[in-house]
């Protein structure tokens, strides 16, 4: 059952500007994919292990977004206009002491950390240069997170959408221009899809503090109080390291895919990617989640609170059930778009269907993830979603896929118990409600 028009309306209204802008970014990997893909294989291949590379990297200042956005909203329903602002302050001044110093350390590191990745040197060697392009946009990105987190407390995520579409636009001219030497700039092949992402970032970092300076004149910007500095630490370490091993567990499970053989990697590759493009509408609906429940809370109004998060999940479950719905019934039609061998398509339909399944069973986690890091449960977040990936899904995977013999549908059907378990485990900590009492 649906909540009351009004309350949908709310939810749709912070949600669809979020869930546009995450489809947008996707469009974008494609062109970009497109664009490099022209040069050659070991170009487009090169270009893939640097962007996993700066996933990595960029994971360890993901969790600013979620730390900042806790408070702000929380302020925000106190109605503490004045001290808005704090929170992205704190964000900012932690951004830059966290993202300079790693960013030097990375272009100083990148030939080992990439060759850890990949052994071949022809492809090393375009990955490292356009690695260390992306790792030059680590600060613009880490202080975009922050000023991201305090729009989208105040429940302002139109502005998200907008700005994004800009840096999309201005990547895709830059790096067209850079990748080919096109107006008399220089052709850099794939190091030019970094350098033109690195300063599409910079646009899109001078858009957001200039609307930020513009729009939320009473941001007080002065030098954070320890208070202040020690909460939004304690709120984004947790989800960034929750999120840096929730990646690298991605990277064992395409590992334990080249255990059983090419065909399996080729057709997790699909799987995945259509996964996480598809869940997207309920990651998005999750962050809605955050900034409602993270004002009902700041409002003292925990029952609300509470009923903001079962009504954001079914709307999640009826979006995803539709979403998932095609894979169920069609899976062979679906396969094809990406598999042209018949075996590969074969090997696909019994991964796809359970994928299906894996989409709606998931919308239950992916929008309390999303609200209790609202509520400021940041470890209980990153304890259930490490514990149930490290400890049951990728041991049962490599057993059951690998040491068995079984292959991958059974490693698809080790990761639908797994996602069973998260959700599950997720709505009885919603449930159990001590989240309401978080300080924030």
């Amino acid at each position: 059952m649906l909540p009351e028009a009004k309350r949908c309306q709310t939810i749709v209204r912070l949600a669809l500007p979020i869930v546009a802008a995450m489809l947008t970014q996707s469009l974008l990997n494609l062109v970009d994919a497109a664009m490099v893909g022209t040069l050659g294989d070991v170009e487009l291949a090169a270009v893939g292990i640097g962007g996993y590379a700066t996933f990595l990297i960029s994971a360890c200042v993901f969790g600013l977004s979620s730390g900042v956005q806790a408070q702000v909203a929380r302020r925000h329903g106190e109605q503490a206009l004045a001290r808005r602002g704090d929170g992205l302050v704190a964000g900012l001044v932690i951004a830059l002491v966290v993202a300079l110093p790693l960013s030097a350390a990375c272009l100083w590191w990148a030939p080992r950390l990439l060759s850890a990745i990949n052994s071949d040197p022809a492809v090393t060697a375009i990955a490292v240069d356009y690695f260390r392009w992306r790792v030059v946009s680590l600060t613009p990105v880490a202080l975009i997170l922050c000023f991201r987190g305090y729009w989208n407390g105040v429940q302002q995520t139109g502005i998200a959408l907008r700005i994004i579409v800009l840096t999309h636009l201005v990547n895709i001219v830059i790096s067209y221009a850079l990748i080919f030497g096109h107006w008399g700039l220089p052709a850099m092949g794939a190091s030019g899809a970094g350098l033109g992402t690195a300063l599409s970032l910079c646009v899109g970092l001078a858009a957001w503090a200039a609307i930020t300076i513009k729009r939320a004149p009473g941001i007080a910007w002065r030098r954070p109080d320890l208070a202040t500095l020690t909460t939004t630490l304690r709120l984004a370490t947790p989800h960034s390291f929750q999120q840096l091993w929730f990646a690298a567990g991605y990277a064992v499970l395409f590992w334990i895919l080249g255990q059983i053989g090419t065909s399996s990697v080729a057709v997790g590759h699909v799987l995945v990617n259509l996964s996480l493009l598809l869940i997207l509408p309920g990651v998005g609906l999750g962050m809605a989640a955050m900034s409602l429940v993270g004002e009902a809370l700041g409002q003292q109004t925990p029952e609300d609170a509470h009923r903001w998060g079962w009504d954001v999940v079914r709307m999640a479950w009826l979006s995803l059930s539709t979403l998932a719905l095609p894979m169920l019934i069609f899976p062979e039609t679906i396969l094809a778009v990406f598999l042209h061998d018949p075996d590969l398509i074969a090997l696909g339909i019994e991964p796809l269907r359970l994928t299906a399944l894996m989409i709606v069973i998931d919308a239950a986690a992916l929008v309390f993830t999303q609200a209790l890091l609202g509520a400021g449960a940041n470890r209980a977040v990153m304890s259930v979603t490490l514990a149930t990936q490290w400890l049951v899904f990728l041991p049962l995977a490599w057993w059951l896929g690998v040491h068995q013999g079984l292959g991958l549908a059974a490693i698809w059907w080790c990761q639908l118990g797994y996602r069973v378990l998260n959700s599950t485990a997720f709505v009885l900590i919603w449930q159990r409600r001590h989240w309401q009492a978080i300080p924030v």
